[in-house]
């Protein structure tokens, strides 16, 4: 199991389009071999932003980096830039290797 987070300081008068914009978006994930599950978490509030994690499952990191030099991966990223104002930075790409895995 391969885990990807992007963390992303949203602007607290931006949430509710940065939700909106998440939400009616086509990912184009689920015809990606290797995609397991999505998840958009809205996380802690401070001063200036509302901090949040796209958080995604792939099978391995190849099924991952085969997604990011996919057309899927242009289509589902076409305009992130326009939306820059929403963010206080750049989103943070972290990324994980499972370890351990309980079901």
């Amino acid at each position: 199991m391969y885990l990807t987070m992007n963390r992303f300081k949203v602007a607290k008068d931006q949430t509710d389009a940065f939700e909106a914009l998440w939400k009616s978006r086509d990912s184009h994930l689920k015809e990606v071999p290797g995609f397991v599950q999505f998840a958009l978490l809205k996380g802690p509030e401070a001063e200036d932003h509302v901090l949040y994690a796209s958080h995604t499952i792939w099978r391995d990191e190849a099924a991952f980096r085969d997604w990011t030099k996919s057309e899927a991966f242009r289509a589902a990223h076409a305009g992130a830039k326009s939306s820059g104002e929403m963010y206080l930075g750049a989103p943070e790409l972290e990324a994980f290797e499972a370890v351990q895995v309980l079901k």
